[in-house]
């Protein structure tokens, strides 16, 4: 055996041993063969999928509260916060995704002034899977200032300043409060 082919015989079989010996490739017990490998997934689908997931655990759904008390207001104390506000702003006008040196867009010294523009009672009615419930509006409207930076890096180099940008965006806040009997086991012998 001529010493070339010797070292590509060692060789071989040294990659092999290798590959074998790693964590994702072999193991003691149950295996699931070539789909133990894992695959790599791009960050992209990652942050959308997460971004999904925290909108709508945070924003995307409708609480069930307790009924209104008699004789207190039927006033909502939910005002948006600025995370909300921020997150509906960046759906209305994205940023994300600039390219560097060729195109940026900053968005600097945010002020945000919330007002409530409405705030209401629906009648009671009954929902399904919910039972007798009304539905309470509160519907503000939130101004945005705030000073955009534009740079464009190709083919001229420059630069704009927006100092007086405004944005109006109006939020509504929804959700149930319970009517009638919460506890309906009170009454009965049973």
């Amino acid at each position: 055996m001529s010493p070339r082919l010797l070292s590509i015989a060692l060789c071989s079989l040294l990659a092999v041993t290798s590959v074998a010996s790693t964590g994702c490739v072999t193991r003691i017990g149950f295996s699931l063969g070539y789909l133990g490998v894992p695959i790599p997934v791009s960050p992209y689908f990652q942050k959308r999928q997460e971004d999904k997931f925290w909108l709508q655990e945070r924003y995307e759904r409708a609480a069930v509260l307790g009924p209104i008390t008699p004789g207190s207001p039927a006033i909502a104390l939910d005002v948006p916060s600025d995370d909300e506000v921020m997150v509906r702003f960046g759906q209305a006008r994205p940023i994300q995704g600039g390219l560097p040196m060729f195109h940026e867009v900053q968005r600097n010294n945010i002020r945000i002034v919330k007002e409530k523009i409405a705030d209401y009672l629906d009648p009671p009615r009954v929902v399904p899977l919910l039972g007798p419930v009304q539905l309470h509006h509160a519907h503000y409207k939130c101004t945005i200032y705030f000073t955009e930076v534009t740079r464009v890096g190709w083919p001229v180099p420059y630069t704009t300043v927006d100092e007086d940008s405004v944005e109006v965006i109006y939020i509504d806040h929804n959700h149930f409060h319970m009517v009638g009997n919460v506890d309906p086991g009170t009454g009965s012998p049973y």
